[in-house]
């Protein structure tokens, strides 16, 4: 499933022609007007037949995007994103994450296991 997330597609949904300019921006996580201005300013700005050519070649040969891809939540979405555009970085972050949920359940673990008076008449009162 993971290498499904990670390939370009065309965005047929955001669509104004094909769905190329769409695709980049759902792929980069890029606004898809910012993507447009871009492949717009690229081909009056001397790529004129080599921009086209790229555009038709993308619309061609790649696949549609998968209705299901992103069914889960729009942070899935900003997620998978930022592992295309920077796999270390996100790798670091989740790490980063990691590191922290361990501490705090580091925490919790030695509040529970340590002599607390408090705590054990607690524990007694819900019994």
């Amino acid at each position: 499933m993971t290498s499904q997330r990670t390939r370009f597609y065309l965005d047929k949904q955001n669509a104004k022609w094909s769905g190329v300019c769409a695709g980049i921006a759902d792929y980069t996580g890029m606004d898809v007007t910012l993507v447009r201005i871009g492949v717009v300013l690229m081909t009056i700005m001397g790529g004129f037949p080599w921009t086209l050519i790229a555009y038709w070649i993308a619309a061609a040969t790649a696949p549609r995007k998968p209705l299901d891809l992103y069914d889960e939540a729009p942070e899935e979405k900003k997620f998978w994103q930022g592992v295309r555009a920077n796999p270390k970085r996100i790798t670091r972050d989740v790490r980063s994450r990691f590191r922290d949920i361990d501490r705090r359940l580091a925490d919790v673990e030695a509040y529970v296991t340590s002599s607390n008076s408090r705590l054990a008449r607690e524990i007694e009162q819900l019994r």
